[in-house]
């Protein structure tokens, strides 16, 4: 077999999951609490015998093997109500692990969906490295296990009731949470919880189910907690009734990072209607009242004297400037033809919907937090440095958030409550405003990639790609996952974002000798990794040479990408879009399709796009104050091996178009003077709904494997390269800088401190 028709054989190694028998525990308790065995982690593979590392071992396999070690002691409980509990140590927001979760449950006890009750773990320092939501790993790492604990219970009941009713347990069978035995009797497991429930610990052997007989997994599901969520009943961190917690809010600094200087008027903003308290913070001066209506009016109301930030004096040309100067060569050009393209990424916001908030109690040497985290052991373990608490005397609650796109790994509004409740002496209820996430919060780093690749006649001879970006952040937990397993990794001795972007990049076609190096620079900015961390730009630059290449050759592009794609399931979910797409059909000038891949975590993707750049379309008066090209039409098809729930699949990938498109047309951040301009969502121009598509289908392809691979930041890259290189063909010039319309500035600048209401009834609708 050529290595252009293999396919990546994830699939043959995986179908050996639905039929060999698993290890398992039944733990001492009064009702039935069932885990999977701790397992070992496999070593990683030593020396590099393939130029893609992450055919070895990619960055979801690192994290798996990192959780692994912990995952038996994540465990399912059968209540004596019948239902079946089970702590999820990862973050719900919004993409949801929960409904999927208890999906799998629900499968391998053959209980009904409505009676698994997933909720979120407390920070547990024992889990190590298995608790911590990120890189799409969430169902790969958990599906063996959940299942495996769920499998344990089942058998454990099935036994139990054999007991009751005095007969085999080949005589039995469990449906719908009910055991039915000989001549018709019948037990509910909660009946049998405390009969199945053991004394001291006990291992089982089990045999998971084989895909042929799943009846839930695969099967499209809503989501558990829909009817809460539309409802208003669903809880997130700023709904909880934390007795004593008043809202609070923080004064901050006019340029990143500044300092805290003289209060001119502490005592006058103190004795305003409703405020409680005036303290300073590391990050700022923060207020607490009866309202977040009279936070606002007093953090507006506060004189400052700020100190200089970390930024002070930087913009987008002087960063761009810092980050040409340690680009990394990419040697003489050849001498055989070639394509070159040079590319900029601006910063961006990666904020949720949820404003970043927590709560926090600080008293009597002990701390109780809650907030929506992805990494709730880092922080756990920062917030106790932070207040000079011992580990144990601090509690970290998990809460459900409205969203997160790399934005909640990192808990700075928890570690600020925590501060503010200290100092205070008072519980609080910190909300962030609108204009700090923006300003003060996490973003997506400007970067810049160079990108050459050579041909001679219909071979690509070699591909180089050099990225270089303000440093990425990875302080949030992963930076000590690759810590710890350092020594097995086949990559050298390099650094934590070099190690992410190693594992985490791929080539996925027959691109000669190919080469991919990150090089970062500039810490003063405070950075995380957005939804899909560097696909996104990697792939869009790499996916606008392939365009150009397959100009040069005189090729149709997709047929250029069909031709030279590794793998089968690539080309298949190519086929798909170009087929479902109409791939090639006749187009108004000024209009065009543009198709991009792109693959990761055992997964793929493929996205056409339609693109109406035509003046009438450009130049069109937008209300909320931009306007540009539109995205009239996406295909995007997907193959992430198993599918738990397609439902909620096809929402992830929706949610991946709009990001795209985004990335691509219309938002960014915008630089000067050590301050980003952008205050809030009425300025940084997310995607709207003039440039929602009008048509968006999502394809999901049927399973080639049978196990899942990632899913939650597959989509985002290749809508983004898509858009791109549609834009390209609608108007005959390559894109070079993203989001295209960063160069207009089309809103005016709002002042940075105090900030200012984003309309007349802003306050009102922050007071509570």
């Amino acid at each position: 077999m050529s290595r252009a028709d293999r396919s990546s054989g994830h699939g043959s190694a995986a179908h050996e999951v639905g039929r060999r028998r698993f290890l398992g525990y039944v733990l001492a308790a009064p009702t039935l609490v069932a885990a999977a065995e701790i397992g070992q982690a496999p070593p990683a593979a030593a020396g590099i015998p393939s130029p893609e590392i992450t055919e070895i071992l990619d960055l979801n396999d690192l994290m798996t093997v990192a959780a692994l070690p912990t995952s038996g002691l994540i465990t399912v409980e059968v209540r004596p109500d019948g239902t079946v509990s089970f702590a999820l140590p990862r973050a719900e927001v919004g993409q949801g692990i929960t409904t999927s979760t208890a999906m799998l449950i629900a499968e391998e006890m053959d209980v009904p969906l409505e009676r698994v009750r997933v909720s979120l773990a407390d920070a547990r320092p024992e889990l190590l490295f298995n608790q911590l939501t990120g890189g799409s790993n969430t169902t790969i790492s958990t599906y063996v296990p959940i299942r495996v604990a769920a499998a344990v219970a089942r058998t454990r009941l099935l036994r139990a009731a054999a007991a009751e009713f005095g007969t085999d347990v080949a005589g039995l069978t469990l449906k719908d949470g009910t055991v039915t035995g000989p001549g018709g009797r019948r037990l509910g497991i909660g009946e049998l919880s405390a009969k199945a429930a053991s004394i001291s610990p006990e291992r089982v052997s089990v045999q998971l189910k084989t895909p042929d007989e799943f009846t839930v997994i695969g099967r499209p599901q809503r989501r558990v907690d829909a009817v809460e969520a539309v409802t208003g009943r669903k809880k997130f961190a700023m709904d909880l009734d934390v007795p004593g917690a008043l809202p609070t809010m923080v004064c901050r600094p006019p340029t990143i990072n500044g300092k805290v200087g003289p209060v001119a008027n502490r005592a006058e903003v103190r004795a305003m209607p409703g405020v409680t308290d005036v303290v300073d913070i590391s990050t700022g001066v923060a207020v607490r009242a009866e309202t977040f209506g009279q936070c606002i009016d007093a953090v507006r109301a506060l004189r400052v004297s700020w100190r200089p930030g970390t930024a002070e004096g930087k913009s987008d040309q002087s960063v761009l400037r810092r980050l040409r100067d340690v680009e990394p060569p990419l040697g003489l050009p050849p001498v055989t033809p070639h394509v070159e393209g040079f590319f900029t990424f601006q910063f961006r916001s990666n904020s949720a919907l949820e404003p970043n908030c927590a709560v926090a109690d600080v008293r009597n040497g002990r701390a109780e937090i809650w907030a929506s985290l992805k990494s709730p052991i880092v922080a756990r373990q920062t917030i106790a440095a932070k207040l000079g608490l011992p580990l144990h005397a601090v509690d970290v609650h998990v809460t459900e958030g409205g969203g997160s796109f790399g934005r909640k790994l990192f808990f700075d509004a928890a570690l600020e409550a925590a501060e503010v409740s200290q100092r205070t002496g008072k519980p609080v209820k910190l909300m962030w405003h609108r204009a700090d996430d923006s300003r003060q919060g996490r973003t997506h780093p400007m970067a810049t990639s160079r990108v050459r690749a050579a041909y001679l006649g219909d071979t690509v001879l070699s591909y180089r790609q050099r990225h270089t970006s303000v440093s990425t952040d990875l302080g949030h937990g992963l930076g000590e996952i690759i810590t710890s397993l350092a020594a097995r990794l086949p990559v050298g001795d390099i650094g934590f974002s070099e190690t992410f972007f190693q594992l985490s990049q791929s080539m996925p076609y027959e691109f000669g000798v190919n080469s991919r190096l990150l090089a970062e620079t500039d810490k003063s900015f405070n950075t995380g990794s957005m939804r899909n961390v560097y696909s996104p730009d990697v792939t869009c630059a790499r996916e606008l040479i392939v365009d150009r290449l397959a100009a040069r050759m005189d090729k149709d592009p997709y047929a250029f990408r069909h031709d030279f794609l590794k793998d089968r399931r690539a080309r298949a979910v190519l086929d798909k879009v170009a087929e479902a797409g109409d791939w090639g059909r006749t187009m108004p000038p000024g209009t065009a399709q543009g198709i991009a891949f792109h693959n990761e975590y055992h997964a793929h993707s493929a996205v056409l796009v339609e693109i109406d750049c035509r003046p009438e379309t450009v130049n069109r008066p937008i209300r909320d104050g931009v306007a540009g090209p539109r995205v009239t039409k996406v295909v995007l098809a997907v193959d992430v091996g198993l599918t738990v729930n397609p439902r909620g699949l096809e929402a992830q990938m929706m949610g991946c178009v709009m990001d795209g498109i985004a990335l691509t047309l219309t938002s960014s951040l915008h630089l000067r003077d050590g301050h980003f301009l952008e205050a809030s969502w009425d300025n940084y121009f997310y995607t709207r709904q003039w440039n929602t598509p009008r048509e968006l289908e999502i394809i999901v392809m049927p399973s080639t494997t049978d196990e899942p691979g990632g899913a939650g930041e597959l989509g985002v890259a290749a809508s983004m390269a898509a858009v791109a290189c549609a834009y390209g063909r609608a108007t005959g010039s390559m894109p070079t800088t993203f989001p295209i319309n960063h160069g207009t500035l089309s809103f005016e600048p709002k002042p940075t401190v105090p900030p200012v209401p984003e309309s007349p009834t802003d306050g009102l609708r922050h007071a509570r």
